[in-house]
């Protein structure tokens, strides 16, 4: 790709998307730089900078103050600990991934060859990550009336039906009992990778059954991702999951 056609792929891009979600960029360089994969920059030659990792990085932080004020005024009865978990569940590489997905940014995303041939387009984290950068592009060019706005309408709006699949499974707890009744031992967890600074860390498990790699997941606790590693190897290995339970 040239630099021409890669210019073109920006705008068209960008095009697509104010189309689709009916924004108007007053400054457009933020939703294509949202939409830029760090891949991508492998044909663009610029600096890393220039992905959307740092819009990512900001649309996290927006993301966590529009949930937590959202369940804040819901539930006014509910405790800190309770509220904690609920927006756990909401933030969820998982749960983003899947919004992402049914509202095609996968197909937005700016990704080169090498990484679209292997799935990038649809894969949970690279999804996920594109969801909070257009919501960091969106917080800085409209500000977080429009933010809250487009969280509400993705997120907040499926707010009970995404609570009552999540809530309360223990994916560990799951797995582990399928592997020990199936006498496979005990799934070994390790942290392969500790990403960003120490203030916003992000860690990246993997967990093997019998020496194999089963799954993988990413948050912002070591409990966390293990627990998005254990569900992706519960998908993996086609375990049954009992219906959580909540009273939200």
């Amino acid at each position: 790709m040239t630099a021409v056609e890669s210019s073109q792929q920006e705008l068209d891009n960008l095009k697509k998307f104010q189309k689709k979600f009916k924004i108007e960029f007053d400054n457009p360089e933020l939703i294509k730089t949202a939409l830029k994969h760090r891949s991508y920059l492998s044909i663009t030659n610029e600096p890393r900078t220039n992905s959307n990792e740092r819009l990512e990085f900001l649309g996290d932080a927006v993301l966590d103050l529009i949930v937590a004020q959202y369940l804040y005024e819901k539930f006014p009865r509910k405790t800190e600990g309770e509220l904690s978990k609920v927006k756990s569940i909401l933030v969820r590489k998982s749960v983003l991934a899947e919004i992402a997905a049914k509202v095609s940014l996968g197909d937005l995303i700016l990704i080169n060859w090498g990484e679209e041939k292997t799935g990038g387009r649809s894969r949970q984290s690279i999804l996920a990550d594109v969801f909070e950068a257009v919501l960091g592009a969106i917080y800085m060019d409209k500000g977080m009336e429009v933010a809250t706005e487009f969280i509400h309408t993705h997120l907040l709006s499926d707010f009970k039906k995404i609570v009552r699949k999540e809530l309360y499974v223990n994916y560990k707890s799951i797995l582990l009992e399928h592997t020990q009744s199936s006498g496979q031992g005990i799934p070994n967890y390790k942290v392969v990778d500790e990403i960003g600074p120490d203030h916003a860390k992000k860690f990246l498990v993997e967990v093997h059954v019998n020496g194999q790699k089963m799954g993988q997941g990413q948050g912002k606790t070591k409990k966390i991702a293990e627990q998005e590693a254990a569900k992706q190897a519960i998908k993996k290995l086609n375990i049954k999951e009992a219906s959580p339970q909540t009273t939200i």
